[in-house]
């Protein structure tokens, strides 16, 4: 899998949108029983019973946002955790589930796609709107997963459905782009963007039937396909309110 490095095209204007997107999610994620820097959660199992409590409640569960009721914890973990009661808003946690992640390299992973291909799509859409498509993205992400898993209640977390918005965005604001890619063990390749967005849709698309995997790869799908659309209409909404291509080539 080739993993962004660079935009080859630099942002015209200071992407303060994409800077507050990824010093959030770091941020957060500093705060979490998920990150070893909070001591206040405790050590080994005591720590790990409280990154359980502390995804089932903040992160989106597919039940409760198809049925707006609140889910009990499963009785495993009650059994191993004990019982701690908690309320919470299930369309509330649509939006706190995009800022919490499993762990430092979960968290790295997507921060590196978002540095890199956020400023773009920020510089072409202006920093308001950018923001409330981050947002847009990831709610269609977090729903389009509860949709088609309706009765799930393992926790949806992370950040990587709204970004996957941001990618389908940039492959229609910028096609003619190139990106500098890692591609492993030690190649770094310019490559055209739609090679590598295109090659990552696929490869999500045939993750599809992969059961094993804790990869929500139907919200990556559902994400990218907003921020297509999207994109499609914002260059449809005339040629005097959309800025100069990004790139020529």
């Amino acid at each position: 899998m080739a993993m962004p490095l660079y935009d080859s095209q630099p942002a015209r204007r200071v992407p303060w949108v994409t800077y507050l997107l990824v010093t959030a999610n770091v941020l957060v994620f500093l705060f979490t029983p998920m990150a070893n820097f909070s001591s206040w959660y405790g050590e080994g199992r005591v720590r790990e019973c409280n990154a359980a409590r502390f995804t089932f409640e903040y992160g989106a569960v597919p039940k409760e946002l198809t049925t707006g009721r609140q889910q009990p914890v499963p009785p495993q973990i009650v059994r191993q955790c004990g019982q701690e009661d908690f309320s919470k808003t299930p369309w509330v946690s649509a939006f706190t589930s995009m800022f919490l992640h499993s762990g430092a390299l979960h968290l790295l992973g997507n921060l590196v796609v978002l540095f890199v291909v956020g400023m773009g799509v920020e510089d072409r859409l202006g920093r308001l709107r950018y923001l409330l498509s981050y947002l847009f993205f990831g709610l269609v992400a977090v729903y389009g997963f509860a949709y088609v898993s309706p009765d799930a209640t393992v926790p949806l977390i992370g950040a990587s459905g709204a970004i996957a918005g941001v990618l389908g965005a940039y492959l229609i604001l910028n096609p003619r782009g190139r990106i500098v890619s890692l591609v492993p063990p030690i190649f770094v390749i310019r490559l055209p963007v739609w090679v590598v967005l295109g090659y990552w849709f696929v490869l999500q698309w045939l993750s599809l039937g992969d059961r094993e995997s804790n990869v929500a790869y139907v919200a990556h799908i559902a994400g990218f396909l907003a921020g297509v659309v999207f994109a499609l209409m914002a260059r449809q909404a005339g040629p005097a309110r959309r800025p100069a291509a990004l790139s020529r080539g």
